[in-house]
């Protein structure tokens, strides 16, 4: 019996196509929030079903957020907030997007309002956004 060595993918290759993949479905993220929706579980399936963005680090998070103006950001934060309360397999616990998305304006001096800090209370019962675990 032999044993093969196993070779890791080419993550670098693998990198770039899901990148785009990401671009395009945040853009769709940020037009269907762009109403002030109160609810995320109208959106297409295409959309309810990307839930592994939930999973994504929070390094991703902080460079995607660099090519985004701040409108885009509070879409997203507000799409997050939300998925994780009406759709299935959507949490993020202490690792939600909302909490690098939040750093992101922070750093750009332009930190979540009083009203947007109460609206993701009002929206969420996760403990840790919009801060993390402190």
């Amino acid at each position: 019996m032999s044993v093969g060595a196993w070779e890791p993918e080419d993550l670098e290759s693998n990198k770039s196509s899901r990148q785009e993949l990401d671009k395009a479905i945040l853009e769709k993220l940020i037009n269907a929030m762009g109403e002030e929706s109160e609810s995320v579980t109208t959106l297409d399936a295409e959309l309810t079903g990307a839930n592994w963005l939930a999973g994504l680090p929070a390094q991703q998070w902080l460079e995607e957020a660099k090519t985004m103006d701040p409108a885009s950001i509070w879409a997203l934060i507000r799409f997050f907030t939300m998925a994780e309360m009406q759709l299935p397999d959507w949490q993020g616990g202490a690792e939600s997007p909302v909490i690098p998305l939040a750093k992101s304006l922070r750093q750009r001096k332009l930190p979540l309002s009083r009203e947007q800090l109460l609206w993701i209370r009002q929206h969420s019962d996760n403990r840790y956004l919009p801060y993390g675990p402190l």
